[in-house]
C-alpha cells in the first residue's frame, strides 16, 4: 500500500491474484483472449458492486470515464459493453465459484472466533428468493407467471461468513437443498421450522454433528424423561428427552432426542424446539435458535448493500458470476475489516471505500476511527451482530 496507489488497488492487494488465475486456466477462461481477461473481468464487476453500479450500461460508463486510470485501478483496460456482456455470458462460473470458496475460507480462518465454546462452528441454514422477470429470465422458472432464483446458504454465526452458497430456481423445496450441505461432526446446524425433515436431520445426527430446529405443531413427542428445574427468569417451559411418536417420523428418526419448549416474553408466545444435543442446557438450545436471525439480516444486509437484486447479464451463467462476485466482494471487505480496521463494521468499511475508490489515500488512514464517525442507527446498517 505505498503512497500514491488508488484505493480499489490496495483492496485487490487482499485477494490472491495467482489462485484466481490458476483458476482462470483450469477452466480455460483466458484461452484466445489477449485484453479482457477474468481477472479484468472480476476486478470491473468488483468496481461496480462497490460503487453500486445498477446496470451493465451503468457499470461499462462508470470504467470509461475512469479508462486513464484502467490499469492502476487493476482492471488494465476500459470495458466495452460487448466485451463484458460476452464475457459474463461464456466464461465458466465455476472460476468464480471456486474462487468465492477461497475467500470464505479465508475470511473464516481470520475471523475464527469461539463464542458458544461448543468445540465445533455454529451454522444456520436458509434460503432467500430473489424475483426476476420470466420474459428475461425464461430459465428461472417459478410460476406460470413469476421467475425467481433461490440462494441456500450455511452462514456461519461466530464470524459473521456466508460458508456455502446453492444456487438453485426458486421452485426448489428448500428441504431439497440440506443435501447439498457439506456437514462438519461436532458442529451445530440451526434450522427454521421449514426444515423439518427428520430422515435428513437424521443424517445428520449419523455423522456426529448436531442440530436445533423449530417443531411444527403437528409434530408429536413421547418424553421418556424430564429436567425439572431451571434457573430463575429462564423462561424454560419444559426439557424433556424422548422420542418421536407416529409410524412414519419414528422410522425417520429412531433415535433418542430432545424437546425444549421456552417462553417468549418479548412476543407472548412459546417456541418448541427438537434437537440431538443431549448435553447442553435448554438455555444454550434456546440461545443458539435465537441466533439464527443472524442469516436473515445478512440476506437483508448484502440485499441493501451489493448488487445481488438487479443484474448485468440475462443467462444463468451470467447471474451465478454476479452472485459470486457479490460473496467475493463481501469476504474482501470482511478480511479488511479484520485486518486492516478492527475498530469498524463491515458496512463502514464498505461506506468509506464506496465513495473512495479512485482516491490515492492510505487505505488504512482512510478506515481510521478517529477520521470519520458513522452511525448505523441513522443510515439505517442491519449488519448481522451476535446477541
Amino acid at each position: 500500500m505505498h503512497k500514491g496507489k488508488y484505493v480499489f488497488a490496495q483492496l485487490l492487494d487482499f485477494i490472491d491474484k495467482d489462485v484466481f488465475l490458476r483458476l482462470a486456466n483450469k477452466y480455460d477462461g483466458n484461452k484466445y483472449i489477449k485484453h479482457f481477461t477474468c481477472w479484468n473481468q472480476l476486478a470491473v464487476l468488483m468496481f461496480g458492486q462497490l460503487s453500486h453500479r445498477e446496470s451493465l450500461r451503468d457499470l461499462v460508463i462508470a470504467t470509461q470515464a475512469h479508462a486513464g486510470k484502467a490499469y492502476h485501478l487493476g482492471w488494465g483496460k476500459a470495458a466495452t459493453r460487448s466485451n463484458l456482456a460476452k464475457a459474463n455470458q461464456n466464461r465458466d462460473y465455476r472460476i468464480f465459484e471456486e474462487f468465492a470458496y477461497r475467500m470464505v475460507a479465508e475470511a473464516q480462518k481470520d475471523r475464527a472466533t469461539e463464542i458458544f465454546k461448543l468445540g465445533g462452528n455454529v451454522y444456520a441454514f436458509d434460503s432467500t428468493t430473489i424475483d426476476l422477470c420470466l420474459n428475461v429470465f425464461e430459465w428461472a422458472l417459478f410460476r406460470k407467471r413469476k421467475g425467481g432464483i433461490k440462494i441456500h446458504t450455511l452462514y456461519d454465526i461466530e464470524t459473521q461468513i456466508p460458508t456455502f452458497f446453492h444456487i438453485t430456481t426458486a421452485k426448489l423445496n428448500d428441504v431439497v437443498a440440506m443435501d447439498a450441505i457439506p456437514y462438519e461432526p461436532d458442529s451445530f446446524y440451526i434450522f427454521d421450522r421449514g426444515y423439518n425433515d427428520y430422515k435428513r436431520l437424521h443424517r445428520i445426527h449419523e455423522i456426529g454433528a448436531y442440530f436445533v430446529v423449530r417443531a411444527k405443531k403437528n409434530n408429536v413427542f413421547k418424553p421418556m424423561r424430564w429436567k425439572r428445574r431451571f434457573p430463575p427468569g429462564s423462561h424454560i417451559l419444559s426439557d424433556a428427552e424422548g422420542y418421536l411418536d407416529g409410524q412414519l417420523t419414528m422410522g425417520r428418526f429412531p433415535e433418542r432426542i430432545r424437546r425444549v419448549i421456552v417462553w417468549d416474553e418479548e412476543n407472548k408466545r412459546k417456541f418448541i424446539f427438537f434437537t440431538n444435543a443431549l448435553d447442553i442446557s435448554p438455555l444454550l438450545v434456546a440461545e443458539l435458535y435465537k441466533n439464527r436471525w443472524q442469516i436473515e439480516l445478512f440476506f437483508k444486509w448484502i440485499k441493501q448493500h451489493l448488487r445481488i437484486k438487479k443484474f448485468w447479464g440475462e443467462t444463468e451463467n451470467a447471474v451465478r458470476i454476479q452472485i459470486y462476485t457479490a460473496i467475493i466482494t463481501y469476504c474482501m471487505a470482511a478480511i479488511v475489516q479484520k485486518k486492516v480496521a478492527p475498530e469498524r463494521t463491515i458496512y463502514e468499511v464498505l461506506q468509506v471505500v464506496s465513495i473512495s475508490l479512485t482516491d490515492t489515500s492510505c487505505l488504512r488512514d482512510l478506515l481510521c476511527k478517529s477520521n470519520i464517525n458513522i452511525d448505523n442507527e441513522l443510515d439505517g446498517s442491519s449488519e448481522p451482530t451476535l446477541f
